[in-house]
């Protein structure tokens, strides 16, 4: 069913295209697709997503600033609807199964401009041999027992769209640490909403359990995939999810 506000109602095929894209835009906005507060895509995503052109998309959005629905800063477009802000968990550190600093272990990382590891190049919408930014992740408690090894390659849409981790693609020698353990939160700030999936699963002959973890946004382009390898005779994961009281 169409969303409507009081000046973007009971739309037809006759009525101007901007504001069939206000319209749409707006279901959008309510079904959460983007939360409140989030800032929206560019015009140029927006446009490819609707299939118009960005002279219409910036119409549309005029049409739900005047409604009070969109503001606009320095930093771009966001959401004004009411409602509770999504929150990033404290559980969605990046890599998935990074330690935090209070539990003593020891970590490495290193970032890496080249092609990704096996089977992550189809699922994150890459060329086989096309490189990108990869990250890998080394950790083991102060016992050196419970080990933990992750490896995370990005895709051509999270490097366009998030200043942050374009920037390091000159500095990825493979040998530096670098600290991306706000990858999530830089991905929110560009106007994405991450949805994650987590598949955990034995490795055969081993006492492992692999982890892929896969994110997208709101409009299902792939952003990122993690492999993370986990000792499960001397380790575990823990999973920790807060969800809002409904209002």
């Amino acid at each position: 069913m169409a969303r409507s506000t009081p000046h973007v109602s009971a739309l037809t095929d006759g009525e101007p295209l901007y504001l069939r894209i206000a319209s749409r835009l707006l279901g959008e906005l309510r079904d959460g697709t983007v939360p409140p507060g989030e800032r929206l895509p560019g015009e140029r995503q927006l446009a490819e997503h609707f299939g118009v052109s960005r002279e219409t998309v910036r119409q549309a959005l005029e049409v739900l600033r005047r409604e009070g629905l969109v503001a606009t800063d320095r930093r771009g477009s966001h959401a004004t609807l009411p409602g509770l802000p999504v929150e990033t968990p404290a559980s969605l550190t990046f890599p998935v199964g990074a330690r935090g600093a209070d539990r003593g272990a020891i970590a490495r990382t290193t970032l890496a401009w080249e092609p990704p590891p096996a089977g992550h190049a189809e699922p994150l919408g890459l060329a086989p041999d096309r490189p990108t930014l990869v990250h890998r992740y080394w950790s083991a408690s102060t016992d050196g027992r419970e080990v933990r090894t992750a490896v995370s390659s990005f895709s051509a849409v999270a490097l366009s769209e998030v200043e942050e981790l374009a920037r390091y693609r000159d500095r990825a020698d493979g040998r530096s640490a670098a600290e991306l353990r706000r990858a999530y939160d830089w991905m929110r700030r560009a106007g994405l909403t991450l949805h994650h999936r987590d598949t955990i699963t034995r490795i055969a002959d081993a006492p492992s359990v692999r982890v892929m973890r896969r994110v997208h946004d709101q409009y299902d382009r792939p952003l990122e995939l993690t492999e993370l390898i986990v000792d499960a005779q001397q380790d575990a994961l823990v999973y920790e999810f807060t969800l809002p009281a409904a209002v």
